[in-house]
């Protein structure tokens, strides 16, 4: 079933809930992300509330294009998918600009069923991946199969503080069996 992701308006960048922007959090311990392309620390998405845990999406913002940040796998972004308790916000690298870290606003997304009621869309839960392009499903780098399709990404309310996919969508696959995630985006 697919799930609209609707635009919930501000809310604490740490909040444990769906929403875009803030502080990824993550078990305690865990070092903020870095591209492997140009090893400078990720710009934190999103993170989404799913069935099968909390997942973390990143991508690069120091290079635009130049890392690669269309691919599953070149390193230029990154999904993680983290269990869904005992998490506390992701210390931010000393030095980093916080500007390249997160996105200029944190908005709560809100899922629900099919009624957007004037709220701005932020994507979709589940369902089947609308894609722009062509099917990029990626296989999980554990097992070999197609990853499942769980979240769709919209570029946001707002060019300046919101998600920026080239005039494009994100694309955000699980695999449940192997505890994996793998993000992309299409324009």
């Amino acid at each position: 079933m697919t799930t609209w992701l609707l635009d919930g308006g501000p809310v604490a960048a740490d909040a444990p809930v769906s929403r875009t922007g803030g502080v990824p959090l993550a078990p305690a311990g865990t070092v903020w992300p870095v591209c492997r392309a140009c090893a400078g620390p990720l710009r934190f998405l999103a993170q989404l509330v799913l069935d099968a845990g909390v997942l973390a999406l990143f991508m690069c913002a120091h290079r635009p294009g130049g890392c690669a940040q269309w691919s599953p796998s070149a390193g230029g972004n990154l999904a993680l998918l983290l269990p869904a308790g005992g998490l506390v916000p992701v210390p931010v690298p000393r030095g980093a600009d916080p500007e390249v870290l997160a996105l200029g606003a944190v908005r709560a997304a809100l899922a629900a069923p099919a009624v957007t009621a004037g709220r701005a869309v932020l994507g979709v839960l589940g369902g089947e991946p609308d894609w722009l392009q062509y099917d990029e499903t990626p296989g999980c780098p554990g097992c070999a199969r197609p990853m499942e399709f769980a979240a769709g990404l919209e570029e946001g309310p707002d060019p300046v503080t919101s998600m920026n996919f080239g005039s494009g969508r994100g694309y955000a696959h699980v695999c449940r069996g192997c505890g994996r995630a793998a993000f992309l985006w299409q324009c």
